[in-house]
């Protein structure tokens, strides 16, 4: 779990940067061990693309930690993969999986926000997606991991 709160992760965003609620691997002024972990996160190296965050997902409690959109948490692919064209169009590409369940991603919820006005098949990718998240409830008191 990335505690974007804690000590160490804000020391680390003051040296590398951050972009999109991940850390920035800062350059060639950055060091030979923070580009490797940088490295194995963004899957380069001999097994592929990916590898790293293929192998690991997220458990969802409150949802506070979780991105909604970049996050593997509910099925095999985040759903900037699975619906990508609707993160193309989507405003906040990086709101947490709890300030959407709190904005409402029902039918007549607020969470959905899109630059632009979508078209009848964009809608139908929306319903579809509104399908996977029916049964996705939180637990208030239970961090993600």
């Amino acid at each position: 779990m990335v505690d974007r709160d804690g000590f160490w992760y804000r020391v680390l965003a003051a040296s590398y940067g951050e972009a999109a609620g991940r850390l920035e691997v800062g350059g060639r002024s950055c060091s030979y061990w923070w580009r490797e972990v940088a490295r194995i996160r963004d899957g380069v190296g001999e097994e592929g693309e990916s590898w790293f965050s293929e192998r690991v997902s997220r458990k969802v409690g409150d949802g506070a930690t979780t991105l909604f959109w970049r996050d593997r948490w509910l099925g095999d692919v985040p759903l900037c993969q699975r619906f990508g064209r609707l993160f193309e169009l989507a405003e906040d590409k990086s709101i947490s999986v709890a300030l959407m369940f709190s904005l409402g991603w029902d039918e007549r919820g607020e969470a959905w926000k899109w630059r632009r006005r979508l078209w009848a098949w964009e809608e139908e990718l929306v319903a579809e997606c509104r399908l996977l998240l029916a049964n996705v409830t939180l637990q208030i008191n239970v961090l993600d991991t």
